[in-house]
């Protein structure tokens, strides 16, 4: 499988991302460099390449990828000279909780009218582990309001398995072994939960079926407040936990010519700095760093997309082998790439960074075939939602004068 980013600025050579196997990219620059756009273009060529063969996911923190249900009809020309068409595609919104208590209702309705499927993405209580709760809670396992939660989260597991949130709350009021501050605080954070509608109070229904093959999964996180202990890293957390249990499965069953439910997995996250930062802690940090350390045998593939490659965790950007590196100008950010420089590069990274003078233009650096190349990436077949006019100036995909 390969996807079509765009063209050797030398040669005028396609370039193509080959993958056929499990990869782990980084896309990086600076804002208004085309990170975003770039990012658009990956999942662009995954919908179109991957087929039902691959399952597309992007973590939206900025609300900008449901625009890909459009044309990039602006750029017809350009994508003329490119072999390619503007088109929309299939795209489902998965909006965390109520849906019209995150977005007005006459919201809604464009976004229906612009073909974006909207989905309610809700989670399960017992797919966080004892230490997931209270790492949501932010409590000290080893101080009795920690110990309490960790005991009746454990209780649940061993009892019935699949819990629901209004369950835990019975089991922290009915535990005779918690003192009573410990129990109101516990029971005044769980009725907060309850009031974020984002958990399954009834069924369980296993996260893995809620994404499909065929179309863009966008997980919209916009509407939510950021943070290291907040929902957006708490949906992320789960996600990846539970793709990566699901995907060991389908991969077991593949080796065995089993039938199995699911695909191939990628998964992007814009703005990445937010979930695996370098310093300091978050709920989806540990669960993102097994994805790139680990997720090579279970195939799961991981686009991590930031403007500052120096907030990203070091061990993920070890993993990662692709780079695709807009223009940089932070010499922090600067060095975190610089220190991937490998020896078949013929010169440090920072040096081919700093020759990048154009919207649009891009380093790509490629482990696996151990090659660097300094290109331009092809035009948007579908809108682009994010960044300014001047990353969709069709100067800028003019650059071979065909």
């Amino acid at each position: 499988m390969q996807l079509k980013l765009g063209k050797d600025i030398k040669t005028g050579k396609e370039v193509y991302l080959d993958a056929s196997g499990t990869r782990a990219v980084l896309v990086c620059g600076k804002r208004g460099s085309g990170k975003s756009y770039t990012l658009g273009v990956i999942l662009e060529e995954l919908i179109a390449v991957g087929g039902r063969e691959v399952v597309p996911i992007v973590i939206d923190p900025m609300g900008i990828y449901h625009t890909m249900t459009l044309r990039n009809d602006q750029q017809s020309a350009e994508l003329y000279k490119w072999g390619l068409v503007a088109q929309g595609f299939s795209a489902r919104l998965l909006i965390p909780g109520q849906a019209d208590e995150l977005y007005a209702e006459d919201i809604l309705s464009e976004l229906k009218r612009r073909g974006v499927e909207i989905v309610s993405l809700r989670l399960n209580a017992s797919d966080l582990s004892p230490d997931g709760w209270c790492d949501l809670f932010d409590v000290n396992i080893n101080q009795p309001m920690g110990i309490a939660l960790f005991r009746c989260v454990q209780s649940l597991s061993e009892e019935i398995g699949e819990f629901t949130v209004h369950d835990l709350l019975r089991k922290v009021e009915h535990d005779e072994r918690a003192n009573d501050v410990s129990k109101e605080a516990l029971l005044n954070r769980l009725e907060g939960v309850l009031r974020w509608k984002l958990f399954n109070d009834t069924d369980y229904i296993p996260l893995d079926r809620i994404f499909e093959p065929g179309g863009l999964n966008i997980v919209d996180l916009s509407r939510l407040e950021s943070g290291a202990f907040s929902r957006r890293n708490l949906i992320v957390s789960v996600i990846a936990r539970n793709l990566f249990r699901a995907r060991s499965d389908a991969r077991l069953r593949e080796e065995f010519g089993l039938s199995r439910s699911l695909p191939r997995v990628w998964m992007a996250i814009d703005e990445a700095h937010q979930f695996i930062p370098e310093n300091g802690r978050s709920l989806a940090k540990a669960q993102l760093i097994r994805w790139a350390k680990e997720g090579r045998q279970p195939g799961l593939s991981f686009v991590v997309a930031t403007q500052q490659p120096s907030a990203i965790d070091s061990e993920v950007l070890s993993q990662c082998d692709i780079i695709l590196s807009h223009k940089l100008t932070s010499r922090d950010d600067i060095m975190a790439l610089n220190r991937l420089s490998q020896d078949y590069m013929g010169g440090e990274l920072r040096g081919f960074i700093t020759n990048l003078d154009r919207t649009g233009q891009a380093i790509l650096v490629d482990d696996e075939r151990e090659s660097l190349s300094m290109m331009q990436i092809r035009p948007r077949q579908s809108q682009h939602g994010g960044g300014s006019k001047a990353a969709q100036s069709t100067d800028d995909y003019d650059i071979w004068g065909n």
